[in-house]
């Protein structure tokens, strides 16, 4: 009988892309800090927001690694190496870690909003399960399957909804149990931030997912297109944060945000030079941290306004 291969736990760190994790947690950190500025803030219910996000980032990247490995995506790729492409990885196993992290991924799901929301009866927690079982699908179906909704030039509609509406709005709505429609707007801005991220990606690999037969907005707009969506995206998170913090009172630190975007427009403005996907591909680090800043800077601006 033969021994199956071990696999090095340095290998399994590298499908799970650790340096994704900050996009992913940015949102949490933004609802969590808008909790805390209207009172509502819960520590633990925030932690369990963080250990569910990045539990679905890490869901994502096994399966994009997985998705992109089998059609042979990722063969002609830049950047940081696939797993299953460079046989580090084979099949089976990456497969087998998808299932395990779903299931985790669905567990936890259940276990955070029933211990968050039961106060407001089954119907809300029912809800919240249904959205943590729709999390875990377009986690695993992104590039996963014959319909696999990454391949359809769906992505980013994905990532501006989960990123943005739903790790914002989320996770200030299982801390403070009140749902606040003008909340969307700075969701939308962290959504559109984090679809920049994206489409940098996108913009990087347009060639390459061209020969794949992998449809991006990148790929349909052409990449001067794509520059000038990135452009509309980075606005976009301006004009959102901007319409919110001048709807609520407070003193100036409400406009703290505003130093995320020297870090922001100077990435944007690399974004219309840049030609190869090297070039792409250096920027991508950037635009996710200072994605992260201005979580951070919008959260904390909106706490202190409200309490110093």
């Amino acid at each position: 009988m033969t021994r199956s291969k071990t696999i090095p736990m340095s290998v399994w760190v590298g499908a799970a892309r650790l340096r994704t994790l900050p996009l992913a947690v940015a949102g949490i950190v933004l609802g969590s800090l808008l909790a805390a500025a209207s009172g509502g803030f819960r520590l633990w219910v925030a932690l369990g927001c963080v250990l569910l996000a990045v539990l679905f980032q890490v869901l994502s990247n096994f399966a994009n690694d997985y998705g992109d490995g089998v059609r042979g995506t990722d063969a002609l790729r830049t950047g940081e190496p696939r797993m299953l492409a460079s046989g580090r990885i084979d099949a089976t196993a990456l497969f087998r870690s998808v299932v395990l992290l779903a299931l985790l991924a669905s567990l936890a799901s259940v276990g955070l909003s029933y211990f968050a929301l039961r106060s407001l009866g089954w119907a809300v927690v029912g809800l919240f399960w249904g959205l943590g079982g729709v999390a875990v699908w377009a986690a695993i179906r992104y590039t996963m399957g014959k319909t696999a909704y990454g391949y359809k030039a769906l992505g980013d509609v994905a990532v501006f909804l989960f990123f943005g509406w739903l790790a914002v709005g989320g996770s200030a709505f299982v801390q403070t149990l009140h749902f606040d429609p003008r909340l969307l707007l700075p969701a939308s801005a962290l959504g559109a931030l984090s679809t920049g991220v994206l489409n940098l990606n996108n913009m990087r690999d347009i060639e390459t997912d061209r020969v794949a037969g992998k449809k991006s907005l990148a790929m349909l707009f052409g990449l001067r297109g794509a520059k000038w969506y990135q452009a509309v995206l980075v606005l976009l998170a301006f004009d959102a944060a901007l319409l919110f913090q001048a709807g609520t009172s407070g003193n100036a630190w409400k406009y703290l945000f505003l130093m995320a975007f020297v870090p922001l427009l100077y990435n944007l403005n690399r974004s219309f030079k840049a030609r190869t996907a090297s070039e792409f591909d250096v920027l991508l680090k950037p635009m996710a941290l200072s994605t992260l800043l201005f979580a951070i800077l919008m959260g904390l601006g909106s706490y202190w306004s409200q309490n110093l």
